[in-house]
């Protein structure tokens, strides 16, 4: 199995409900009975908890929707679907069709592009495997054509048809529409450490401005790109495609997407894999501070891989790992006076601001840390910022002609819906920046200030955090690794804990998720599940 690129969390000028993809990919309410749309919950909030008998609190979780299918939306769940060539070989395309609002179906439609590749054996077939990449933003469409379709198990794919859907807002489904590419250029330069009055207002103009350019640019959207719709979606998708049970491998925020739909459609749930999970129950502040440390546990594991090289410009071979991120904050704070010439056509200098981009990007992956490690020579050394830079572009899915795709988007879109906002201004940031600090010397200041952006958003979160229980489902695989930046693995731990049906695999090694990332131990416990729908024992640890 060829190396996967890794789903991940997004970092800097994130709000972080674990998103994205990582630098290697070409490529994170209350209803009626009938008429159910947006979050549901059980009759408690989790602003009014519930409590126990023996006086605990108790928090709201995620109920199951209704199991017959409203008659509104029996137009949408009996379509056909038009397949056709879409360009890449072997793989065809279609288009299905969504109510806008779930509230109301008959209010309007959203447009979801979905591919496939037919399973290549014809015995023994399974019906179909839609995967997720994460983000929210990431496309599902391109980590199917790119990477899904051909580099999973062959047995795996002979025996699943491969099957993506871009969901609502992302990419080819009605992305969420906000700055040009020369605004992004400028949005993605912000200084997130500021060290005055003037910067800590140009940041917060820098927010206001990204919003106000979404809520003008996509209003009929912003309303309805929360993972609740987005995983209603995939229930049409599973019924359209002839599938009783729906059967999924989602990676990163693409688990939050999964396990919601285990708490809304719990007797549907087939074979599923959530790899890279996400704890639903924790509210933004506190999904952020974990994500900090989270950073900073992968922060340190490539401390101590650097100081035993010798190229490596933080310390050089024998130094101690404290060192590493003393330099690399002295670096940062240098680069905050003196950017980097870059030979960027655009003239973009290497700031504090993409620097920090460039070397969360390498964090995700460990095979990414020999880069890294010759990019922060570059910069350090030759004073040639480059290399940080072109990490930095790849995150923000940047091409050489300055034309971003809508993976910031679509990101601040879903996680400013689904959870409210982690603070409500900049005083608040300033009060959390010691916690921050304490979980990351390193990139604590920065990621803190970045978790301000849904404060201005035009849109009311409709989303809390809650529980997802999943009560009847088919047993789920929930993948956690150890060292985890992006999502951390106390969270796959708490969602284990949550779903009454999961089995916990733990990968007791570095990176974001874990499957097809050269364990063996782990492939074997994941194909396995899905081939014969085996879990892998309690307790089941894999390096």
């Amino acid at each position: 199995m060829r190396t996967r690129p890794s789903p991940r969390t997004r970092g800097p000028r994130r709000v972080h409900r674990i998103r994205g993809t990582s630098p290697r990919a070409t490529a994170r309410v209350t209803a009626t009975l009938l008429a159910a749309a947006a979050l549901l919950v059980s009759a408690c909030s989790p602003g009014n908890p519930a409590t126990s008998a023996d006086g605990t609190t108790v928090q709201a979780a995620l109920a199951a929707l209704p199991r017959a299918t409203p008659e509104a939306l029996t137009p949408y769940y009996s379509q056909r679907l038009r397949w056709r060539e879409c360009g890449v070989p072997g793989f065809e395309c279609a288009t299905l069709k969504a109510p806008l609002d779930y509230a109301s179906p008959d209010a309007g439609t959203v447009r979801l592009a979905v591919a496939r590749k037919k399973a290549t054996g014809t015995a023994g077939r399974l019906g179909s495997l839609l995967v997720n990449p994460g983000g929210p933003g990431g496309s599902a469409v391109d980590y199917l054509q790119q990477y899904a379709g051909l580099g999973y198990p062959a047995r795996i794919r002979a025996r699943y048809d491969m099957v993506a859907m871009d969901p609502r807002g992302v990419a080819r489904s009605e992305p969420v529409k906000c700055l040009d590419g020369r605004q992004m250029d400028a949005y993605t330069q912000t200084d997130l450490t500021p060290d005055d009055q003037r910067e800590r207002d140009a940041l917060v103009a820098a927010d206001r401005r990204f919003a106000e350019s979404c809520g003008a640019h996509s209003a009929r959207l912003l309303r309805h790109v929360s993972t609740v719709e987005a995983a209603r979606d995939m229930d049409i998708l599973r019924s359209v495609l002839g599938d009783r049970r729906l059967n999924y491998v989602g990676a990163s925020y693409g688990t939050f997407l999964g396990a919601t739909y285990a708490g809304l459609f719990p007797e549907r749930v087939g074979r599923m894999v959530l790899d890279g999970a996400m704890d639903p129950s924790l509210d933004a502040r506190r999904l952020n501070l974990d994500q900090t440390a989270g950073f900073e546990t992968a922060f340190q594991a490539f401390a101590r891989d650097c100081v035993q090289r010798s190229d490596c410009p933080l310390g050089g071979r024998g130094a101690a790992p404290a060192r590493v991120g003393d330099r690399l904050r002295a670096f940062f704070r240098e680069l905050d006076a003196h950017p980097l010439r870059s030979g960027d056509a655009g003239g973009r200098r290497l700031g504090e601001a993409l620097a920090t981009t460039g070397v969360i990007a390498a964090m995700y992956d460990e095979g990414t840390w020999a880069q890294l490690r010759e990019a922060l020579t570059s910069a350090i050394k030759e004073r040639d910022g480059a290399g940080l830079l072109a990490l930095a572009d790849t995150y923000y899915e940047r091409d050489p002609d300055g034309h971003y795709s809508n993976l910031m988007m679509a990101n601040a879109a879903v996680n400013c819906l689904d959870l409210p906002s982690a603070f409500s201004g900049p005083e608040e940031v300033e009060k959390a920046l010691p916690a921050f600090e304490k979980a990351s010397p390193v990139f604590g200041p920065g990621l803190a200030w970045a978790s301000l952006n849904c404060a201005y958003w035009p849109v009311r979160a409709k989303g809390e955090p809650h529980r997802i229980e999943a009560k009847g489902a088919a047993p789920i695989v929930v993948v956690g690794t150890v060292r985890d930046p992006a999502t951390p693995y106390r969270w796959a731990r708490s969602l284990a804990g949550q779903l009454s049906s999961a089995h916990l695999l733990t990968y007791a090694g570095d990176g974001h998720t874990a499957y097809g990332r050269g364990s063996g131990c782990i492939d074997t416990a994941i194909d396995t599940y899905l081939l014969q729908g085996t879990p892998p024992p309690p307790g089941k640890r894999c390096s």
